[in-house]
């Protein structure tokens, strides 16, 4: 049986799985990674190590291994070309020589295969037109349109957290101000909270407890998901907005008010409302994306 191996690079794990060409997912495996610890050797070495334990587990080698990380991906599609201040050795590691594998491992931005994970056997599968977000530290994003993820001229399409909503706001990591990575990601919410939160899963807590002014702190973040949200409706009309990340874990406490703010602001032309859901892969649809891309019979430079 024909089977993919998908590996997402993180500054905490490396994340691998074993997936069937139905989809299915025969293993996982994580395994620890520190950043600002780890080296380009570190990445490799574990990665070998997955990809020989699965072999083992499989009684042979897989027929093809994509992989994901944060970042840039090179127009080759053979490594990341862009990752300023993070995992270092990552930038330009070609990871086909990487792993010694004849055929080309092809390398994603991590949420843009977890994008492609979750149209695959996820909450966005059967979908051609989605939006998906990625809720966390910071905010990630990808879009499909036509059945096909916008990459853009250098890769940068879908980055939606670095979305200004506020030209007046504080810069996110790439310059851009009033970002909505920086009006709800984890990376400012101690800034934001005046030291009083450091997880959103504290301040969520804190406001489902009565917390007046938690309350006030979530539900302005979420008021401003709502307005990007909707701005990428009218921008490219998906079928589907897909929520991933840490801060999706909110559950009703997120999707509930979000609802109601979108009631007030989305475009819906005739009553149609873009329904907007959480992602069901969890911390394994970049690994699953970058599974599926790898298996693909052929893979552009460039889409």
């Amino acid at each position: 049986m024909n089977w993919a191996v998908g590996i997402d690079v993180g500054g905490t794990n490396l994340k691998a799985v074993a997936v069937a060409a139905d989809g299915t997912v025969l293993h996982r495996a994580s395994r620890a990674s520190e950043d600002g610890v780890a080296t380009a050797s570190d990445w490799t070495r574990h990665a070998r190590a997955t990809l020989a334990e699965f072999s083992r587990l499989r009684g042979g080698a897989p027929a093809a291994v994509g992989v994901c990380a944060p970042g840039l991906a090179a127009a080759d599609g053979r490594s990341i070309a862009h990752l300023p201040g993070k995992l270092a050795g990552l930038e330009r590691l070609d990871w086909t020589s990487a792993l010694e594998r004849a055929a080309v491992v092809p390398v994603r931005n991590d949420a843009h295969a977890a994008l492609l994970g979750e149209a695959w056997t996820g909450a966005a599968r059967g979908r051609q037109h989605v939006v998906m977000l990625t809720l966390g530290t910071g905010v990630g994003g990808a879009v499909m349109s036509d059945g096909r993820l916008l990459r853009g001229a250098i890769g940068r399409a879908g980055h939606i957290g670095h979305l200004s909503l506020d030209p007046d706001g504080p810069a996110s990591i790439v310059g851009m101000p009033g970002a909505i990575e920086v009006m709800i990601g984890d990376c400012t919410l101690a800034s934001r909270s005046g030291g009083r939160f450091t997880s959103t899963a504290a301040l969520v807590a804190a406001h489902q407890a009565g917390d007046s002014e938690a309350s006030r702190l979530w539900l302005r973040s979420v008021r401003s998901l709502a307005f990007a949200l909707g701005s990428c409706i009218n921008l490219f009309d998906p079928e589907i907005i897909v929520l991933g990340g840490g801060i999706s874990a909110a559950g009703e406490a997120l999707f509930g008010p979000l609802a109601i703010e979108l009631d007030r602001i989305e475009w819906r032309p005739g009553g149609h409302r873009v329904p907007v859901v959480p992602a069901v892969l969890g911390e394994w649809a970049g690994a699953i994306g970058a599974a599926w891309q790898a298996s693909q019979p052929e893979v552009p430079s460039r889409s």
